[in-house]
């Protein structure tokens, strides 16, 4: 890869989607309303995979996407379970590449915009799916759903890098540090 952080999304079972997504995240079960997580340097647990493309940071984490169906008079009601999980066993950032603190702290921010787009798609998906009225189609509806939602962040996580040059372009990494600012307002202060 030319840059710290990619999307992916294998196809699994339509009660059971895992949503294999590289970008750096903090492990815990997230609930609309929950604190963002900071991220930090320990995020990173495994060693660096060298390649010639110049990756400093990989990242991988995932949504699992669950629910359960209890048919009610004519529709129905689908119990999501949602969860946004940072795999640090295949997450890694080549230590001996960043040379200084500065540098840490341009990786990690943008490693934090790829944790944020994952965190407003996780969001996005709980209100969405607890707004929707389920019927016998209710396997396709959820799945459509998933498909558009995390097509619509893949584009946005593939904008965020192609706009950064992978962090490189400051004033470009800037304008979108501003716009996660403005999506997060509410919770962007409580940063766990």
């Amino acid at each position: 890869m030319k840059h710290y952080s990619a999307l992916s999304m294998p196809r699994l079972g339509i009660k059971s989607v895992v949503w294999a997504v590289l970008f750096l995240l903090c492990t815990y079960k997230t609930t609309i309303g929950q604190p963002l997580c900071k991220l930090t340097i320990d995020d990173f647990q495994v060693a660096p995979r060298y390649n010639n493309q110049g990756t400093i940071a990989y990242t991988n984490c995932s949504i699992n996407f669950k629910y359960h169906a209890f048919r009610e008079r004519g529709y129905y009601r689908l119990n999501f379970d949602i969860q946004l999980t940072l795999n640090t066993d295949r997450s890694w950032l080549d230590k001996s590449r960043v040379t200084s603190p500065e540098m840490l702290a341009e990786v990690l921010n943008h490693e934090q915009g790829h944790y944020d787009i994952a965190w407003l798609e996780q969001q996005e998906l709980k209100r969405t799916v607890s707004k929707t009225v389920f019927h016998e189609d209710y396997q396709r509806t959820a799945q459509n759903i998933f498909d558009r939602i995390d097509a619509k962040y893949k584009q946005l996580n593939s904008d965020y890098d192609a706009d950064t040059q992978h962090m490189l372009n400051r004033v470009q990494q800037h304008s979108w540090d501003v716009y996660f600012k403005k999506k997060l307002e509410p919770t962007a202060s409580s940063y766990k």
